[in-house]
């Protein structure tokens, strides 16, 4: 059925067509061939018949108007079923044109949803900004730092660093992009490298730049800690240096013919050239460990025999100081993945420390477990583990320098270090050897009792 607008619509198309057969009754009757009665009822009849031809035409295209009107307004509707053939070409185009509308839809949606989802899970914090310096989105990560109600806020609500927003008022004005570090202070300080880029055609959401931020902070301690190791070993190698050169001087003037003088310089010539000797090896070792950290040893080594061996290798320096090594390793541990080189290498470093920094005298005790009480951090990657423990009975270390004890040349004594020989990089390459075994190393200590050193060994699960 046809609405009444569409009705009257077709009103003139039907005056149009009855037009032609009302001119030849008006003539006819002008002529007298036929009475006015007659004319006038044919001319109705005229009329109405047109109408009645008409009427289906103009239900389809009133039928196929409303259905292209649902489709506009997105409403999915099943196409109308026609009474005539002359519209149905146009049914046909709108039939294709919703189609490839549909298509395009979900192309576009489809589009969409992985642009939102790439914006979403991108690590480093994004803002969009509009005119106003305002955030018109954050991604997850910009959230997990500055909060989740960021929309609608100015940038300078959030970052405070004045040269971060003057290179964003600029951006924001059609400069070209700029790129900023700053600081964000909090519980640890973190460094940023802002990255700002305008947009060349603003978004329909008003954004017309994107803020990014990169965590530059392990960068900036690397370039800290390799100034730091350069210093350090510079100052290192200088000390014996000095001595060696201020001696070889001697020899060659004052001294030149005091043979007591000789034997005596001679001696300490050889200590600190042995001391620079065992530095030198110690930072070459530590950079070919570190250089291996990353990847994981093959092969199935016993903890056990390895601390053994270990052990008996240090019994004439123990007796040296009447100390005495006991064991308590236990028999059936299962192997761990690991070099024996590398594995001795640690236990060695530890037994070695725990000889010279014990107390003359006392026991040094070695012990070995299977357990799987681990730490934290270890407990996230292995369900068990060995854990070997190497106890002195020293003076103990404050509580304060612990979480620094395996940094490169870190020591609490420096003095009492150097005159018992020590380079300051053994614990540093025990932690390192120990992370690329994927263990992990643990140090308590009591003033006036001694420390514990532990290594947890992880055992891979069949």
């Amino acid at each position: 059925m046809t609405s009444p607008k569409f009705n009257r619509r077709l009103l003139p198309l039907v005056a149009a067509l009855s037009t032609p057969p009302l001119c030849v009754f008006i003539m006819l009757v002008a002529f007298g061939a036929v009475d006015f009665g007659p004319a006038a009822l044919g001319t109705a009849a005229t009329v109405l018949l047109t109408g009645l031809l008409l009427l289906p035409y103009g239900t389809d295209l009133a039928d196929v108007a409303g259905y292209a009107r649902e489709l506009g307004r997105g409403v999915e509707t099943r196409p109308p079923a026609l009474r005539t053939g002359l519209v149905a070409d146009v049914l046909t185009a709108l039939g294709q044109l919703r189609r490839n509308w549909r298509a395009r839809t979900d192309e576009l949606t489809t589009l969409v949803r992985f642009h939102d989802a790439l914006f979403e899970s991108l690590p480093s914090p994004l803002f969009l900004l509009n005119r106003q310096r305002r955030i018109v989105r954050a991604n997850s990560a910009a959230r997990k730092i500055f909060g989740r109600e960021l929309q609608g806020r100015d940038l300078a609500g959030l970052l405070r660093h004045p040269a971060l927003l003057e290179a964003t008022d600029r951006v924001l004005k059609g400069q070209a992009g700029s790129d900023v570090e700053f600081a964000l202070p909090g519980p640890i300080d973190r460094e940023f490298r802002a990255m700002l880029e305008p947009f060349s055609e603003a978004g329909s959401d008003g954004t017309v730049a994107i803020l990014s931020l990169h965590d530059v902070t392990a960068l900036k301690q690397m370039e800290q800690m390799r100034a730091d190791f350069v210093a350090n070993a510079s100052h290192e190698l200088r000390t014996p240096l000095s001595v060696l050169l201020g001696f070889i001087e001697t020899l060659r003037g004052p001294a030149r013919d005091d043979i007591e003088a000789h034997e005596r310089f001679l001696a300490i010539m050889f200590e600190q050239a042995s001391r620079m000797s065992r530095l030198v090896a110690d930072l070459l070792n530590l950079s070919r460990i570190e250089l291996n950290e990353h990847t994981r040893p093959d092969g199935q080594t016993d903890v056990a025999t390895i601390v053994r061996r270990v052990a008996d290798g240090l019994e004439l320096q123990a007796g040296q100081r009447d100390m005495r090594i006991e064991l308590a390793l236990p028999e059936g541990l299962p192997p761990v993945t690991g070099r024996e080189d590398e594995l001795e290498q640690i236990f060695q470093n530890l037994l070695d420390n725990a000889l010279k920094y014990g107390r003359a005298g006392s026991d040094i005790a070695i012990s070995a477990r299977l357990t799987e009480d681990l730490p934290a951090s270890l407990a996230a990657r292995a369900r068990r583990a060995i854990a070997v423990a190497v106890r002195d009975q020293g003076e103990g270390i404050a509580r304060e320098h612990l979480p620094r004890l395996t940094e490169r040349f870190f020591r609490v004594d420096a003095a009492r270090s150097r005159q018992l020989g020590g380079t300051g990089l053994g614990l540093a390459i025990v932690k390192h050897l120990v992370n690329r075994h994927r263990g992990q190393l643990t140090i308590d200590s009591i003033l006036g009792k001694g420390s514990v050193f532990t290594v947890y060994l992880p055992i891979e699960e069949a």
